[in-house]
């Protein structure tokens, strides 16, 4: 993969061009009630979680973000992910599932379940975020990211890895887009298939979701680049909107809008909405071959579950 340019000046096409050549593209769509149910309040019993993802699974989504294989102690919400995973129906459903990990054992209990085809590593670009959310250095977690690659390669996962707090941090850690790119650039350098930016707390302005989103797609064209944004009601349709203008096709969100990483440690944003998002896709021409039914079915047992 050829590395991208030291010059750091974005380029100056129309990026409303993005949008036309997109119309007759699949978007696609990450579920991640995982990111929803990790940081609630009340235990979310087995049985609801699996009621709700097998409902999920239904709806069309392309990837479910199901669960995670991290430390029971830390995210006390997840302790229960092989449980949920033997409960689940994926033989009618096209959607494929992903599970978050940590660290190398993390990626060895969830690479033994066939049912899994991605597995998601959170790399912070803010040193402080990085050590609160997998106890690590930055450093440390990149030379963890190359030996969970080497486990996706042996077992048949794909691995997507999050830049978290790739469009500012809370902490005054040092930040820039230089600093994103060059981190998404040696991520580049061990093949990672996927990349998504993650708005983590919520401070990205669409600006910053347009322009780095924008350069990152077209310096990487082997690369499946996404966004994980965080919004409120009030920007939510700018920061979406940025990301298609600048030809972002992968897309996570949780339904009812709900979640966010509790290792923050912060007054959390929610996930952006994904019923606002299937909506607003649907105004601007793109097909998402949603089953509207099991998608108003899955609102139902969200309701009963996030009160």
């Amino acid at each position: 993969m050829k590395p991208l340019s030291r010059n750091l000046k974005l380029f100056s096409k129309p990026y409303g061009i993005f949008v036309r050549i997109m119309i007759n593209t699949s978007i696609k769509l990450i579920e991640c009630p995982r990111d929803a149910m990790q940081g609630w309040k009340h235990q979310i019993p087995t049985a609801r979680k699996i009621a709700y993802i097998n409902s999920l699974l239904k709806v069309g989504f392309d990837t479910i973000d199901f669960g995670s294989f991290v430390s029971p102690k830390a995210i006390p919400q997840m302790a229960d992910t092989k449980d949920v995973i033997k409960g689940l129906d994926i033989s009618n459903s096209k959607s494929r599932l992903l599970a978050i990990i940590a660290n190398q054992r993390g990626a060895e209990e969830a690479s033994v379940f066939e049912q899994i085809s991605f597995l998601g590593f959170p790399f912070s670009i803010s040193e402080t975020f990085q050590q609160r959310n997998t106890n690590s250095s930055i450093a440390e977690s990149f030379e963890r990211v190359g030996e969970i690659q080497n486990i996706c390669l042996k077992t048949g996962k794909q691995l997507v890895v999050y830049i978290s707090m790739g469009f500012g941090n809370p902490y005054g850690d040092p930040y820039s887009e230089e600093i994103v790119f060059e981190w998404v650039n040696k991520l580049v350098g061990l093949d990672i298939p996927v990349i998504s930016l993650a708005d983590t707390v919520g401070l990205a302005t669409a600006e910053q979701v347009r322009d780095i989103t924008a350069y990152l797609v077209e310096s990487l064209p082997g690369i499946e680049l996404g966004v994980h944004l965080h919004s409120t009601p009030s920007n939510w349709k700018e920061k979406l909107d940025a990301a298609l203008d600048a030809g972002c096709l992968r897309f996570d969100g949780a339904l009812k809008g709900i979640g966010g990483c509790p290792m923050a440690n912060d007054e959390l944003v929610g996930n952006m909405n994904t019923e606002w998002m299937t909506g607003h896709f649907e105004e601007k021409g793109f097909l998402l071959n949603l089953d509207k039914e099991a998608l108003d079915e899955s609102l139902r047992i969200a309701e009963e579950i996030f009160i």
